[in-house]
């Protein structure tokens, strides 16, 4: 049976992953929706080849997308705009899966209202999950919602966990069904050998050079502060009610194993695969069948060494933080999330050094008072209040330079 797909943020490094398995399986799947933030040109490409129904732009890019669509003759093609836009698309009767693939804040109002619709959402953006963490659950338990797991890693260890695990009732975040312990596998980015001095002068370029994955910049440099890994660890808890000490980072350089899953009788269970995003988004898509990909099995005679460490939190200390964080709960998620993002993109703008980033995280979680996260609304005004402490910290920052 045709099912039909809403591509949230389809221009990204995730979109473009989720239109390539698409394409291999027109038979069955078909593009309903695609959304774009920025890239025009990208999107006018993607609608030429799969001829959605719907595209999604923000209002300042509206004429010109209807300018390029007449161009193209894909007048038939709908557009919607902006937050209303995106959240209707997500939520559209006609969509059966939804790919959440929006970087940052900006994707939690469209990635819950697929929830809230009851999609079979796939879940690429880990910043809606380390935000609204509980009130997403929730609303996915309400509403017979799927939510599956399309990061690498959490999708290693939804693979590796027993069956029917995501649907268990929760315990007060204890292992069950015999698991022990999480083993969440972090390549370490471009400067996991780099002293302390030299993370001080690292540049916006050096820091988007991922070593094994090619990501957008705000991941990338998320991943060269580990603060990548540190949402990730947010995000496990979340998604297998796990409390944050039965989850362990694991330094592994290759990105071979994806993670693992530690059990009570001495078991240790990983998911291995070459680093490509297609592997995890047709499994989750396909659940609990399997579908092919482009993607080559993994040679083991080519990688021979496989190797392990712990993470040095003097030199990353993002990850601390978000642990920290996560032990505090609340609105405290929300916060580090908030102000992360206004580092990183300092950061890329040349505003801040590399190890700054992190001081104006930790500087943000001082400031901000912790609330509970009863609402969507405390949630929401507890990122705007991380925003605004952390622009002023990186305005400080600025000066003394």
């Amino acid at each position: 049976m045709l099912q039909t797909v809403c591509i949230l943020g389809a221009t990204g490094s995730i979109g473009q992953s989720t239109l390539n398995v698409l394409a291999e399986h027109p038979e069955q799947y078909q593009v309903f929706a695609v959304t774009a933030n920025s890239r025009i040109e990208k999107l006018i490409e993607i609608c030429k080849q799969f001829q959605p129904k719907i595209a999604v732009v923000p209002a300042n890019l509206v004429d010109q997308l209807a300018k390029l669509l007449k161009q193209h003759q894909l007048e038939h093609i709908e557009i919607l705009v902006g937050e209303d836009g995106l959240t209707q698309v997500a939520a559209h009767p006609d969509v059966d899966v939804v790919m959440a693939a929006i970087v940052g804040a900006a994707g939690l109002l469209p990635t819950l209202a697929a929830v809230k619709a009851g999609k079979r959402v796939l879940l690429a953006n880990k910043e809606a999950l380390v935000m609204s963490g509980e009130i997403m659950l929730q609303a996915a338990k309400q509403h017979s919602a799927l939510l599956l797991p399309v990061d690498s890693e959490h999708n290693a260890i939804f693979q590796c966990l027993p069956q029917n695990y995501l649907q268990l009732e929760q315990t007060q975040g204890q292992p069950q069904l015999g698991v022990s312990q999480i083993l969440l596998t972090a390549s370490g980015g471009p400067f996991l050998n780099f002293s302390i001095e030299q993370l001080k002068t690292v540049t916006p370029a050096q820091a988007c050079k991922h070593p094994n994955w090619s990501m957008g910049q705000k991941i990338s440099v998320d991943s060269a502060t580990l603060m990548n890994k540190g949402l990730e660890l947010i995000e496990a808890c979340h998604l297998f009610s796990i409390s944050e000490h039965f989850v362990t980072v694991v330094i592994h350089p290759q990105s071979i194993i994806h993670s693992m899953v530690q059990y009570v009788d001495g078991s240790t269970l990983a998911q291995m695969g070459n680093p490509d995003m297609c592997t995890p988004i047709a499994h989750a898509l396909a659940w609990p069948e399997r579908i092919r990909t482009s993607v080559p099995a993994l040679d083991l005679f080519l990688n021979q060494q496989l190797d392990f460490q712990e993470p040095d939190l003097l030199r990353f200390p993002a990850l601390q933080l978000a642990r920290q964080a996560m032990q505090n709960a609340g609105t405290a998620p929300a916060i580090l999330n908030a102000a992360n993002e206004v580092a990183v993109a300092a950061f890329l703008e040349n505003k801040i050094s590399f190890m700054q980033i992190p001081e104006i995280v930790e500087f943000s979680l001082n400031q901000v008072p912790l609330a509970q996260a009863q609402s969507l609304d405390v949630i929401l005004n507890a990122d705007h209040a991380a925003r605004c402490v952390a622009t002023e910290r990186v305005n400080v920052l600025m000066e003394r330079q």
